[in-house]
């Protein structure tokens, strides 16, 4: 006689004997390197810590197999970190970080006033866009750097110099970008906004509004490369700014606080980046509904 079966199946086609749990099917585990993979919240947090933990232990492990007599251009993380806490303590560094994120913060957003609706213009507008663009584009492979010495003649050892540099270092950058981001919208929206009647200033209206969340993301990226002039603009005539500390350290070979000014350009540069992706959700919250 047959044994009698629950109906339960097992995998592979094969029936549970009675009495017995049906197995959990466990779905494989997914590669490191997973292709088109996706992460939790979480998840991601968790692998982003342990990024920056792996690139400090790199950075020590680097330091002790440097030889003695040569750690002292290597710094271990503590001798930077205490550094760091020595500047701020005693030396009024809030003063130097406040002085250079104004420059940061003040230069970009002057470029971006003028950039954006430049940008989004040239986009809308074709005439204008041949007009413009070859000078723009042209203009972008001219290094800001090599501005320092005129822009010193110019406006002397002021502020304004050092903000024109930074300016200078992003403008023409932001300006391609922009164009892209308009040219990226689609043309059937505008072609539907002119159907129903819509004026020049609509069509430009409507356009901005499409565009806006890249035009966002584009600026993200951008002020990512203001930050990487910042020492250069901060050596004319240094007096203040991150910049002015890491090159008074640099006279008498003062490593950790040449590095300690890296770090904490580097950590500024993650929390500007961080507030901009906040303000993108705060923007633009249907994006992570479409997501």
């Amino acid at each position: 006689m047959a044994p009698e079966h629950d109906g339960r199946a097992q995998p592979g086609g094969r029936d549970t004997p009675a009495g017995e749990p049906a197995p959990v099917f466990r779905p494989p585990r997914a590669p490191f390197l997973d292709v088109l993979g996706k992460l939790s919240q979480r998840r991601t947090v968790v692998l982003g810590v342990a990024g920056v933990i792996i690139f400090f232990a790199v950075w020590e492990v680097a330091h002790y197999a440097t030889p003695a007599e040569k750690q002292r251009f290597l710094p271990s993380v503590e001798q930077v970190v205490t550094e760091i806490a020595y500047l701020f303590a005693e030396k009024n560094f809030i003063a130097d970080v406040g002085t250079s994120l104004y420059r940061i913060y003040a230069s970009f957003f002057a470029a971006s006033l003028i950039a954006v609706p430049l940008g989004v213009f040239m986009g809308c507008f074709v005439k204008l866009r041949a007009l413009i663009s070859p000078t723009t584009g042209g203009w972008r492979y001219l290094p800001a750097a090599s501005f320092a010495p005129l822009l010193l003649v110019w406006f002397g050892p002021t502020d304004f110099a050092k903000m024109a540099l930074l300016f200078l270092g992003c403008f023409f950058f932001l300006v391609a970008l922009i164009l892209d981001n308009t040219l990226a919208v689609q043309r059937e929206l505008i072609e539907s906004g002119l159907t129903m009647g819509a004026s020049r200033r609509q069509v430009v209206g409507i356009t901005f509004r499409a565009a806006a969340p890249h035009i966002l993301d584009s600026m993200r990226n951008m002020i990512a490369v203001a930050w990487t002039y910042l020492v250069i603009a901060e050596i004319i005539v240094a007096t203040d700014g991150i910049g002015a500390v890491m090159m008074r350290a640099v006279r008498f070979l003062h490593v950790d606080i040449m590095m300690g000014g890296i770090l904490v350009i580097g950590v500024l540069g993650v929390l500007t980046d961080i507030s901009f992706r906040l303000a993108s959700r705060a923007l633009f919250p249907y994006l992570r509904v479409r997501r």
